[in-house]
């Protein structure tokens, strides 16, 4: 595939979302969408995360559905030890009392791994799929089609991953503390002082904002670096062969580390919103 663009076009052929918007003759696909502004949406990344998501609450769902009490099965003991890992780190992490964290870090870390996953999967591979269907089904030059696989590359996941943190950083802030313990906490830190209000104020509030725009950031960046990576290997052609396998056997660690940085973070943030001074 790569052949078919120079190396340029290649690249931003693989980093370019399918989009879909409404124009005024109806709904519009990617070129289509240039001028369509603020309410686009990426469609690839909305069904590879969405799948991703349904696949997860399967896979878990059927593993307890089939659970023994017995000698478990393979499959039965891999999640265990994925629950028991969370739980763990929940335990020694989070300082309140909230039966929705450790389900919520499962989930994240879970949900983050898979999407980082579909890293691995060969770059023109989906791609070349979706160009086919988009060319024999549709009547698409497939140069016109898109598909980003990996939904971690997309800065619009990240920062709606990190926005869900975010509110419930302030829900259970408020909800802890109270609308006066939460504005002490804004305005009395870190000099408990009033005249120092302004200044508390400015470094709690960039303090604050700082936990949902650096979790969005660092996974995004992560991924978006080893997708950007995987491609130009990609684009050496047979001299690819002798790259990909080290590049793709360092992500094999590389691409749990993020799902796992996500959930502790999001474990920090909330436990310290529990914190009651």
């Amino acid at each position: 595939m790569a052949s078919e663009y120079t190396t340029t076009e290649y690249i931003q052929h693989h980093l370019t979302n399918a989009v879909m918007c409404t124009t005024e003759n109806g709904i519009a696909f990617n070129k289509a969408c240039k001028d369509a502004g603020f309410w686009s949406w990426h469609i690839d990344t909305l069904l590879w995360s969405i799948g991703l998501g349904v696949l997860f609450l399967w896979l878990f769902t059927s593993a307890a559905k089939k659970a023994t009490v017995g000698v478990p099965t393979k499959w039965q003991a891999f999640i265990e030890i994925v629950i028991e890992f969370v739980n763990t780190n929940v335990k020694d992490t989070f300082h309140g009392k909230n039966a929705l964290i450790a389900p919520l870090a499962l989930t994240i870390f879970v949900w983050v791994f898979l999407m980082n996953l579909m890293d691995l999967v060969p770059v023109d591979f989906l791609p070349t799929i979706a160009g086919f269907i988009g060319s024999t089904a549709f009547g698409m030059d497939p140069h016109d089609v898109y598909m980003k696989a990996v939904p971690t590359t997309d800065l619009n996941l990240t920062f709606a991953l990190a926005i869900g943190v975010f509110f419930l950083i302030i829900y259970y802030s408020i909800k802890i503390k109270g609308i006066t313990g939460f504005m002490k906490e804004l305005t009395l830190q870190p000099f408990n002082h009033w005249a120092f209000i302004p200044v508390n104020f400015i470094l709690e509030s960039v303090t604050l904002i700082a936990r949902p725009v650096s979790l969005a950031l660092r996974l995004f960046g992560n991924l978006y670096a080893s997708e950007l990576i995987f491609i130009l290997i990609a684009t050496l052609g047979l001299w690819q062969l002798p790259l990909h396998f080290p590049w793709a056997v360092f992500h094999i660690l590389v691409l749990p580390l993020q799902a796992f940085i996500f959930m502790m973070l999001t474990i920090v943030y909330l436990s310290l919103a529990h914190e009651d001074h």
